[in-house]
């Protein structure tokens, strides 16, 4: 197939997945004016604002509305991308009692990632100040207040400040990297990698708990996709031979570890649905980065993307139709008839991480037709 045919291909997927989940989630919250969310669930039985608040799952709607508003302003679901997540942030802080702040601090990590790309987008002016400035101030702020030197360093996962992880230090580490504020992200970086990486497998822990009483530090001893994904991030951001490395030695450790030999290729795993839901997408996210990076070997570079977009083959193959919108299977071993049969309800997660990985298998495509394009 001609390479201008295979990139439209891929963009085609990646336009059905941003309008099927746009159109199908998106909505006002309790219908107010200029504000938009996502639905936890599609068909939702309450209004928008009613019932569970996924914080952090709407931070990474904000993000994967950047993917597509970088690659294309075109409307989606009749809007502008930038415009949507724009709205998104502000109804999150609307949402959240009117913080940006919770109690959770890799929710915050997540969503001060999101801020930060889309300050990258032309969007409307706010004098010479970025945009959301505000917001990436009390992140950052929240984030420094999470890493402490408890427990040899780290960042906690929530306030309650008993337990520090993968999910909240490395997406601060990535944030902390991009922001300027790179010995903090070096530290937090070289904590996981004395901490929280399982020497066996390459891969990263979950977490370290404090222990009751004089009990010593327990591990969370759990290999989640997404855990990998900021790490590898951070790596790639900070560089330097010894980063450069462990990016090397975690995209095979993803390779080797965290996948089903589906017929002798490699298929990542996925992790149901709920909050694992996005987890393999998070991961996606950062194996295109991998593949993209230059300073990155070329094997690595192919593995990684190979992994992305074999993931975005299946769900692309496994999708159903109804009422004139693609919905994604949360296991790419299944169909979306299996995962969710008619007439069931679909979770807005694992058709954001379905989203997430047909952008970044698109970002993937572009590069392996012209490797100039990163």
């Amino acid at each position: 197939m001609p390479a201008a045919q295979t990139v439209r291909l891929a963009e085609q997927r990646a336009d059905t997945a941003a309008h099927s989940v746009t159109a199908a989630f998106g909505g006002r919250l309790l219908g107010l004016p200029g504000t938009h969310l996502g639905a936890v669930r599609a068909p939702q039985p309450l209004p928008r604002g009613v019932g569970p608040w996924h914080y952090w799952w709407q931070a990474h709607y904000v993000d994967v509305l950047v993917d597509t508003g970088l690659r294309s302003r075109a409307p989606v679901a009749g809007a502008d991308p930038v415009a949507l997540a724009e709205q998104v942030v502000r109804t999150i802080r609307i949402r959240n009692a009117g913080r940006y702040t919770n109690h959770y601090f890799d929710d915050m990590a997540w969503l001060a990632l999101a801020v930060l790309r889309l300050d990258t987008l032309p969007g409307p002016p706010r004098g010479n100040k970025p945009r959301h400035q505000r917001a990436r101030e009390a992140l950052g702020r929240a984030l420094r207040s999470g890493h402490t030197q408890d427990l040899g360093g780290g960042v906690y996962w929530n306030r309650a400040r008993n337990f520090k992880n993968t999910p909240a230090t490395s997406p601060a580490a990535l944030y902390f990297a991009r922001t300027g504020e790179r010995e903090r992200a070096q530290e937090l970086v070289d904590w996981l990698n004395a901490t929280l990486l399982d020497r066996s497998t390459g891969l990263y822990y979950d977490g370290v708990r404090q222990g009751a009483e004089n009990a010593p530090p327990a591990l969370e001893r759990a290999h989640f996709t997404y855990n990998q994904g900021p790490v590898l991030g951070a790596l790639l951001e900070l560089g330097g031979n010894a980063n450069l490395g462990r990016a090397a030695d975690l995209v095979r450790a993803v390779s080797r570890n965290l996948v089903h030999n589906d017929g002798g290729t490699p298929l990542l795993r996925t992790h149901g649905s709920g909050d694992g839901g996005l987890f393999t997408g998070i991961l996606c996210r950062y194996l295109a980065e991998a593949a993209a990076a230059p300073t990155l070997d070329a094997g690595s570079r192919r593995t990684a993307g190979a992994l992305v977009t074999e993931l975005a083959d299946r769900f692309w193959k496994g999708r159903a139709e109804r009422n004139n919108l693609a919905v994604f299977p949360s296991d790419p071993r299944s169909t979306a008839d299996e995962t969710y049969p008619p007439g069931t309800g679909v979770e807005l997660s694992t058709q954001l991480q379905a989203w997430m990985v047909l952008e970044a298998a698109l970002r993937v495509t572009r590069l392996e037709t012209d490797p100039q394009d990163t």
